[in-house]
Parts: C-alpha cells; structure tokens; sequence
C-alpha cells in the first residue's frame, strides 16, 4: 500500500489531576471534538462535541482469567501524544484515496499494559493493548457508551436465532427507532448503530480492527436507562452442524471466556462516529482509517465487477429450449447474458455441489464446461459455499476450482461473530488470496476493517438485503433502505443484491418465491447501484426479466463499482439520500426516498470544470400506481446548475454525467 504524504510528530499532552488520579485530553484536528481519558481506581472515557457532551464518563476494562483486571487501579508509566496528518491509497473503495488526520496520545501502565485513544474531526477511538507474551484468556471486557440524555437511537436487535443461540444470527434488522430506555429486554443489538442527538448531531458506535477477537454487542446500561454496554460472544468449545436448513455450524457449548489468545497484541478498536448531518454519515471513512493496510503485495488480480445472480429469481428464465434450473444449460445462458451486456461474472449458488461437501458437485452440473464457456465469453465464474463446508476442504477446493478458472468464493452462513469465527475469516481471506481468489462474506456480520486489511474480501452481506422480499409481507423496506446508507454502511460494504425488474407500490405488494418483486419503483432500485458501496455487485433479476427491460439493464451495466471519488449530496435518516460518485471523467449519481413521495434539489457544483451530458432516469408520472413506470431525460448541465427532480412514493433516481468534448 503507497502512502502519499506522512507527517508525524511530538506534541505536548494535555494533562490535568483528577480527584481519583489522572486524566487525559486529546482534541480533534479542527478543534471541535473532545476525547478524556480518566486513570485511577479505574479508567473511564467521556466525549464532548463542541458544547454538547456525548459520552459522559463511561468504564472500561479487560478482565483476565487469572482476575487480573486491566483498568483497576491503573498507575501511568509513561504517555506520548502524536499528532498525524497522512493520506492513503484505497485501490478497491468508494475513493482513490483517504484523508487520515488525527491526534493520538499512547498511555502506558504499569502491569504491561496499556491503551491508545485517538481523535478525528469525525469521531474518536480508542483501543487497549498489552506486552504480554503468551497465551492470555479474555474473560470478559467492559465497553460502556454512556449518554448524558435518553436518546433517539436506531437500534438492529437480533433476530432470527440460530438453534435460539443469543450470539448466532443473520445480522439481519430492521432499524427499531426509539428512545435508548426502551431497549427490548431478553435480546441484544448489533452495530453500527446510532444515536441522535439532537439539533443535527448524530453518534454511531461502531468498531475496527476486529482481529482473533468476538465481535461487540449491546445491551441497554440498566443502572442508567440512558446509555449502552458492549456485550461479548462466549468462546465455542462444542459445535454441530444446525441452523436454516442444517447449513450453519452452530455451537452448542460455550466457554466461560470470550476469547483465547497470544500477547503482544492490541484489542479492537471502540469507536464513536461523530456528524454534525446526516449526509455526513454517508461518506464516511473511519472503519478504513482505523483498520491495518493490506497484506496483500500486489492486488491488481482483485477485479471488482457486476454478477448475473441465479437464486433471487429462482433460476427462472423463460422462452427457451431446455428445463432451466441449477443445470449446465441454465448457466450458459446466464453466462449469454452476461457477456452481451458486460457483466463480469456469474454467480453458481446453492445447488452446484453437495451443501456439506463443496468437493462432491452436481451431476447436473458440468462445472469445467461451464468455466471454459464463460472464459470464450469473458465472463468469470464465483462459486457459493457454505462456512462449514470451506472449513472442511479449504485446501483442496482452493487449490482445485482455483486451477480450473474459479475467480472467487461466495461463502454463506457463517452467522456468528465470535472469537473463532472471527478468525476463521481472516484465515479464509488469507489462503484465497494465496490463490488469487476473492471472497463475498454473505451469511455474515457487518464488515469491520477485513476489507482493507484484505481487499480479495470483496463484499459482506450483515444487511437485510432484497432477498427478504421474498418472504417478509411487511418490512418497511423503503424506510429501511434510506437508512443503511447512514448506518450500516459506515463498516463498509454490502452485498444488498438489488435490481428488481418487478416492482410494487405498498398496497400491492407480496413475497413470491420464484417471482419476487421489490417495494418500490424501478428508479428506486436503480438509484441503489449508485448509493450502495458494493465493489461485487450483484444483478438480482433473471436474464429474461432484464432482456425485457433492456434499458434499465444497460443502465446498470455502465454504473462502475468503484470509484475515484464520493460525494454525499443530502439526506436525512430515514427519509431520504442522494449521492454522487466519479470514475474517471464520468459521474454518477442516485436518490432514494421512504414511502413519501418528495421533490429533491441537486447543486451540481461537485462535477467541476465543464459541461456535462446528464442522462437522467426518473420517476414516471404515472409510478404512483404503476412502480415500473419512469422517464429518460438528457440535457446538457455544468457546475454550479441545480436539477429539480420529483420522487414518487418509494421513489428514486439515477444519472450518469458525461463530459462534453
């Protein structure tokens, strides 16, 4: 990874005595933000923006197994404060490149321990590290987020328990929107989530660097009513396979630990995003900036691109001369389709191999024909997997798909986040790219850093993504969907799978299995290939459904899935977003909104020098009643211009800028 421009240096540290000991304050680079760090019977954090105090002080702590508490009872060795202004590279991300400018003070305490905290103009973090040698076991660790009000939060509970396991489930969740008090007893939530704060402000708790270590979960503070505290996967020491359609390795005994592991190390970062708007939120680049530079030397062969997906649409296709299904026909035709419209790869879902056995493929399936008739047709092929069935063969399947032309895995129901699961990913990533091959997490938590750290992990899902129009009658999906871009995708991206060809208004609509519809209008779901950061982005629909709507189709296809540049135009949680993204000379733009139809002003002043040809998909007049209804308008627009757009109920929009010559 090439660094443009590094400056670090000493700065003093501002430090002043506390009535129990010690305390330390670093402010943001513009001043506005105010991390302090108290030290003594025990160590606590608080967090102010300008004049409202976000976090008041807040404990925590890592407890040993032997008892020993790091956080009780800390004495200061020694502390350094480090100020950094750099930038770095991003090959495969919604911008070439990242600013990363911070203040850092790095505290050492006697007992070999200690803890780094960091502040950003757009939040702050902090992270506990040890020089322990050798194995260590983690009991427990305290991560309090403690509010100085009963906020606003939006809040994803889990939900859909596997083999009703509290720390196994999909990820998956509408945002329930109320006040942090009411938090549901008897279940826990997951992150990124947020908090408002009033006036504009928003917090996001989120975490990075999730290495060999269970991911966080929260539960309501029940002393306070007012704030939130990390909850921690217990260590599996028993599994069988169980779950949704026995495809999940689910544990049956857990340890009294949550995790088992090696010092010297540093913990995951705990991290508060900070926006004074919300389209602020949408751009955001914390989880990168807080998560280690690739290990990956060279990572050219990491080609991200568009998918023809089979198993939304059920593998239905019609008006052609074979029984279609998970068949060496079918593919060819997905294969067909691709190539004609520049698609770069075909997904093989559930059914090509034995679910268990991901060695033993489908004797309906000619996989090696169906490799080499896509490589005639420049399409590649990326095989789905379950986690268990990776974790038995990874070797042998690496080496053997690998060797046939395989370009990637799509790996599914993994449905956990503790300590081994976790490391079980970074293993993955690792021996994919000792192949060359790149990785989709479906099934998965939300994305914490591995993305960085390895960029052949390409997508994750941890997001309540369009399949769930397949059997879920009554989410509010427009709502949920001009939300994700606010929260779930502060960790990064994600594998939503849009592009419904069929789409209802809410009255009409109803989950079908092998005709599956999206809530909302086609512009809608346009809209999504612009505001979704997906680097592997899938087209959802059938071929036949996508020949029939050709110019939506070659809409999509043109919209690249990485980018040079971003751009958050406006947005409100919930209510609306609308983006613009740059790859090369060329500009993209989307809007969404929830079930109320709005009319939306965009300033144009972010194409810059020039005049551009706007190419605009829109609502139809009539898409109140008819969803798929929409207009194509094209016009000549420069910087500084504004476009006037109205959106139907559960509408959108998308464009595609080009520059004049």
């Amino acid at each position: 990874m090439k660094y443009l421009f590094i400056l670090a240096f000493l700065t003093c540290c501002f430090e002043v005595n506390a009535q129990d000991g010690r305390a330390f304050d670093i402010k943001s680079p513009n001043g506005k933000i105010d991390l302090t760090l108290h030290i003594g019977k025990t160590i606590s954090w608080s967090v102010k923006h300008e004049d409202t105090q976000i976090i008041m002080p807040s404990n925590i702590s890592i407890t040993l197994n032997n008892g020993v508490v790091l956080g009780n009872n800390a004495k200061v060795s020694n502390f350094k404060n480090t100020e950094v202004r750099s930038s770095f590279l991003t090959p495969i991300y919604k911008k070439r490149a990242v600013a990363d400018d911070y203040n850092q003070l790095t505290i050492n305490l006697k007992g070999n321990f200690g803890l780094v905290i960091r502040a950003y103009n757009d939040g702050v973090a902090y992270r506990f590290f040890t020089g322990q040698k050798g194995e260590m076991v983690i009991k427990s660790e305290e991560a309090n987020y403690n509010f100085d009000k009963d906020y606003k939060a939006f809040i994803p509970y889990v939900r859909d328990l596997r083999d009703h396991d509290i720390y196994s489930c999909a990820f998956e969740a509408l945002y329930d929107e109320i006040n942090i008090s009411e938090f549901a007893k008897d279940t826990l939530a997951f992150s990124p989530l947020l908090i408002d704060l009033g006036n504009g402000k928003k917090a996001a708790i989120v975490e990075a660097d999730l290495q060999d270590y269970p991911g966080m979960y929260l539960n309501i503070n029940p002393q306070t009513r007012k704030g939130l505290q990390g909850v921690f996967a217990h260590y599996p020491i028993e599994e069988k396979l169980g779950g949704f359609n026995n495809m999940n390795f689910m544990p049956i005994k857990r340890a009294d630990y949550i995790a088992k592991t090696s010092g010297p190390r540093a913990f995951p970062w705990r991290a508060l995003i900070i926006s004074e708007t919300d389209k602020d939120l949408a751009n955001n680049d914390m989880i990168q900036k807080l998560s280690p530079p690739s290990r990956i030397a060279d990572v050219s062969w990491v080609k991200p691109g568009k998918v023809a997906w089979d198993w939304w649409n059920d593998w239905n296709i019609s008006k052609v001369n074979f029984k279609a299904g998970i068949n060496t026909a079918t593919y060819k035709y997905y294969i067909d389709f691709a190539s004609k419209n520049k698609i770069e790869y075909v997904v093989l879902d559930e059914g090509w191999s034995e679910t268990t056995n991901m060695l033993n493929i489908s004797p309906k399936i000619d996989l090696k024909e169906i490799i080499d008739y896509g490589k005639q047709k420049n399409v590649s092929i990326i095989l789905w997997a379950t986690w268990y069935s990776i974790n038995q063969v990874m070797d042998e399947a690496f080496s053997q798909y690998s060797k046939m032309g395989v370009k990637g895995f799509k790996i599914d129901f993994i449905d956990r986040d503790d300590q081994k699961a976790v490391a079980s990913l970074y293993k993955i990533a690792a021996k994919a790219a000792d192949y060359k091959l790149m990785v989709d997490y479906h099934g998965m938590f939300k994305p914490t850093g591995l993305q960085r750290t390895y960029p052949n992990v390409i997508n994750f899902e941890g997001v309540k993504g369009l399949e769930n129009s397949k059997w879920t009658p009554h989410d509010d999906v427009p709502r949920y969907d001009v939300s994700i871009p606010f929260i779930r995708m502060l960790g990064g991206p994600l594998d939503y799978t849009p592009g419904a060809m069929r789409n209802s208004t809410k009255a009409d609509f109803r989950p079908s299995q092998t005709l599956p519809m999206s809530q909302g209008t086609r512009c809608h779901q346009l809209a999504m290939y612009v505001v979704y950061e997906a680097p592997l982005e899938m087209l959802a629909d059938s071929p036949t459904a996508y020949m029939k709507e050709q110019e939506s189709t070659d809409f999509i296809t043109q919209i690249p899935t990485t980018f040079d540049e971003t751009v958050a135009l406006d947005g409100k949680v919930g209510e609306y977003v609308a983006m613009a993204r740059r790859k090369g000379d060329n500009w993209f733009a989307g809007g969404m909104t929830n079930w109320t139809a709005r009319e939306m002003t965009i300033d144009l002043s972010f194409l810059g020098t020039g005049t551009f040809e706007a190419e605009l998909f829109k609502d139809g007049v009539n898409a109140e009643k008819d969803p798929t209804d929409y207009a194509i308008e094209v016009k000549t627009v420069k910087a500084g211009d504004k476009l006037t757009i109205n959106l139907s109920n559960g509408g959108g929009w998308a464009i595609k800028f080009k520059p004049v010559k």
